[in-house]
């Protein structure tokens, strides 16, 4: 089992910035790619970005690419999501997810969920 739990979210003014963090534990931190999804009111869950295990990848959504930057901390157990030049379409839950597989950065197959946390982009 692999517990994450996000922080960082908040209220921002479009064109903003803010960073976000997962913490992860209870398994091999760097055995695992991690993804960021988010999840608007009335919209399905989407992908936003993803590394994978060593950070040697990442992969992004065309709406965030250029803005979000994704990076991790193995030694912390931790995935960040920079958000610059945020926009009222960000606005949504963020999760941060963690699939046990090497070498991954894709959109899909992750077994493990934060509980999320709220970013709300003022415009």
């Amino acid at each position: 089992q692999v517990q994450l739990v996000e922080s960082g979210g908040g209220l921002v003014q479009a064109g903003g910035s803010l960073r976000l963090s997962c913490a992860a534990s209870g398994r091999i931190f760097s055995n695992y790619a991690m993804g960021w999804f988010r999840q608007a009111p009335g919209k399905d869950r989407e992908f936003v970005a993803a590394i994978s295990h060593n950070g040697g990848s990442t992969n992004y959504a065309d709406s965030v690419k250029g803005r979000f930057t994704i990076s991790r901390d193995n030694a912390k157990s931790t995935v960040y999501l920079q958000m610059n030049s945020l926009k009222a379409d960000d606005t949504a839950v963020y999760y941060c997810a963690a699939r046990n597989l090497l070498n991954y950065s894709g959109t899909r197959g992750y077994g493990y969920w934060g509980q999320g946390t709220q970013v709300t982009v003022s415009s």
